[in-house]
């Protein structure tokens, strides 16, 4: 078989990590299936979605033209979302002692500051939980110090009764999170955090067993096995094709690696995360598997064009991974519509998996479903140069 030969891809499973997302995985198929559909009207090929009859994880089947190519690509959601919500289950109070403890950890290592020397954004979204539900707190007892000034008029006994509304404030903002999303990122930050960056026991069940369902995916006849990891999707990720690698796997078919919007160094900078530190710097030098980062500027949640091994620390001198580009939305959507989405910062997180008005090099859905694998599509590719690419992280600890 020829060399380009063996870069086309007739069958591709696609293993798709979430980011701390506490909803059910259809919310990715209902996605896919939009995006894609204008994706293909855009960029003239056809791509179509049907559900998916084979046993595993929940996923959706893509068939695709493309080039003049078939491609059959099953995509498969590895779920963690009940760990997520199990870590969500707290109360007012308990998220404020998340709050104490976080900003601890974050303040006390040292870690927000070199962060801060990386992307302003990130940084911001995440100082944001802790400054809007002070806020909060704060208005909440001012409104309790106005009516206990209120009562005082009445008996000074009754002042203290203020305090009482206190509660009701609390839980109506929180009622409201889904418009202001401060709970939400707050149990985001602690999740990581109160481990000190180290995988959670519970999570670290879950990687084992999203490692064997790839594995098995490996002993099929795909000609690619393409695992995806978003957000904080992105560092699971690479902890599961280090242990894969580590296992000595050189045959099937070919494994690669796509991470978007990726919040790696909020964890790898942390002072235990020694394992991610470990499996970063193990996979940058693998020749097996090719590693593509994309990133974006206009994405405020991620920690853009900065290489994750590089500032973590961990780049040893063979490292060859990951290529680090960006999907540059301002460049690659109309001004109307980066105009309309610029302000979304949620929904700008979330740009890598939609469709684009005028892509470039970057298209989700000709990687997931169209006929050349990772490592093809972008043979040759440079690296964007304003990329951050040195070290940055207090610790660099890849041992315990």
């Amino acid at each position: 078989m020829s060399a380009v030969e063996q870069q086309q891809v007739r069958k591709r499973r696609v293993f798709y990590i979430p980011g701390y997302d506490p909803f059910h995985p259809r919310r990715y198929r209902e996605l896919y299936r939009k995006e894609s559909a204008a994706q293909a009207q855009i960029s003239g090929y056809d791509i179509a979605l049907k559900p998916k009859t084979a046993p595993g994880p929940y996923g959706w089947h893509v068939s695709a033209r493309m080039d003049g190519r078939d491609v059959e690509a099953d995509v498969e959601v590895l779920v963690w979302s009940d760990i997520v919500r199990d870590s969500m289950d707290q109360g007012i109070l308990a998220t404020y002692g998340q709050l104490v403890r976080t900003a601890w950890m974050y303040i006390g290592s040292g870690a927000l500051w070199r962060l801060m020397r990386l992307r302003k954004g990130p940084v911001i979204a995440a100082l944001y939980p802790v400054v809007f539900l002070l806020v909060q707190l704060a208005l909440a007892l001012g409104v309790a110090g106005l009516i206990g000034w209120a009562l005082a008029l009445l008996h000074p006994a009754l002042s203290l009764l203020g305090l009482a509304a206190v509660p009701p404030i609390l839980m109506w903002f929180r009622r409201q999170d889904s418009k202001f999303f401060a709970y939400y990122l707050m149990h985001d930050y602690a999740y990581s955090a109160r481990t000190g960056g180290a995988i959670a026991p519970e999570l670290a069940e879950r990687l084992a067993q999203f490692t064997q369902t790839i594995r098995a995916a490996l002993d099929t006849d795909a000609d690619e096995v393409l695992v995806v990891g978003h957000s904080s999707g992105a560092h699971l990720a690479v902890s599961i094709l280090a242990q894969l690698l580590r296992e000595g796997r050189t045959i099937g078919p070919e494994l690669n690696l796509l991470t978007l919007g990726q919040v790696v160094p909020m964890v790898s900078f942390l002072p235990d995360a020694w394992q991610l530190r470990a499996d970063l710097a193990y996979l940058s030098e693998r020749s097996q598997i090719a590693w593509v980062d994309v990133t974006a500027p206009g994405d405020g949640c991620a920690f853009a064009l900065c290489d994750p091994v590089a500032v973590s620390g961990v780049a040893g001198p063979t490292k060859r991974w990951p290529l680090v580009f960006s999907a540059a939305f301002s460049q690659t959507l109309r001004p109307e519509t980066w105009n309309r989405l610029k302000r979304r910062y949620f929904r700008l997180h979330f740009q890598y998996l939609c469709a684009f008005d005028q892509p470039r090099d970057y298209d989700y859905f000709q990687i997931t479903a169209g006929p050349l694998t990772l490592r093809a599509r972008y043979d040759g590719r440079a690296a964007s140069k304003s990329r951050i690419d040195y070290a940055v992280s207090k610790y660099v600890s890849v041992a315990p």
